[in-house]
């Protein structure tokens, strides 16, 4: 297990960067950063990832990056390892795709898809702030139901996509959930998708200030809720075996569960929420922990 004298000192993002006050997407980065070292080349959409990186001709990271098309990640990255694989550098050298849930379950699905197929020998990271939160707070596959956006005025009447499924259905030796409130857990994971070879994909929540409707101060309090009344687990599939980490275990028992009403409390996206709404998710919330606790049990 990683502890906090294990992570590495060095900083890889510069500071003075453009992100909202209280984002979580920026200390993801930054210890995704910290976790993957020097020797990494980074593709990005165009995201709120982008913003942090800056305008054309500056970059705040110390590591080299390639901005690219929304539905290219997959993509880039592909082409990346391709080159590194031709100058014999692909050993020493970490190829990450690093996207927004709209640049990776609506827009960039089918360059990702595409290239965990091919097996390729890089990680996907997708920061899941549940919305597009660049251009306005539209709704994305990876809103949640009953959530207010700027194109689901009344609340999403749909659930949210699986993505960490719908990865782990493509046969890749490594797929993990993470969450930025829990940062040495987020270490760990970076570190060990680096360490296998083949493609990788790392599904992390993120909290956004502006875009869920919340004190910026309260972030990590909002994502510690998250996992604490069972809404987003964290665990890790390697080569098909599921391993629940250490932050969720106690969901294991119901009773250790949060009411889910705590966590939609906290966030303004929720006001428009219908006790029919709750109802599914309190019924989501224990078919999931069923299907995990058999899982682990199997």
């Amino acid at each position: 297990m990683v502890n906090v004298m294990d992570v590495r000192e060095e900083e890889f993002i510069n500071p003075g960067t453009r992100m909202c006050s209280g984002c979580a997407m920026a200390l993801i980065y930054r210890i995704a950063l910290k976790a993957l070292g020097p020797k990494t080349i980074m593709t990005v959409p165009a995201s709120c990832l982008t913003v942090l990186h800056g305008m054309q001709g500056f970059c705040t990271t110390k590591v080299s990056v390639l901005h690219t098309p929304f539905a290219t990640t997959g993509a880039s990255a592909s082409g990346i390892v391709a080159s590194l694989e031709e100058k014999g550098l692909a050993d020493d050298i970490c190829v990450v795709a690093f996207a927004g849930d709209g640049g990776t379950a609506d827009i960039g699905i089918q360059a990702l898809s595409g290239a965990v197929e091919r097996g390729t020998n890089f990680i996907y990271a997708c920061y899941d702030n549940e919305a597009y939160m660049n251009t306005g707070v539209q709704r994305s596959g990876s809103t949640p139901l009953g959530a207010f956006t700027a194109t689901t005025p009344g609340g999403k009447i749909r659930a949210k996509k699986n993505m960490p499924k719908i990865l782990e259905a493509h046969g890749i030796p490594y797929v993990g959930t993470a969450n930025g409130s829990y940062p040495l857990d987020l270490y760990e994971k970076f570190q060990k998708a680096r360490e296998i070879k083949g493609a990788k994909y790392i599904h992390i929540l993120s909290a956004c200030p502006p875009g869920w409707g919340y004190d910026p101060k309260d972030t990590i309090k909002i994502g510690k809720l998250a996992n604490d009344t069972g809404f987003w687990p964290l665990y890790e599939i390697i080569n098909g075996k599921f391993i629940l980490s250490k932050d969720s275990k106690k969901n294991l028992d119901p009773s250790k569960r949060k009411p889910i009403e705590e966590y939609f409390n906290t966030q303004k996206r929720f006001n428009k929420i219908s006790q029919k709404e709750i109802e599914v998710y309190r019924k989501y919330i224990d078919d999931l922990w069923n299907e995990i606790k058999n899982r682990i049990e199997s």
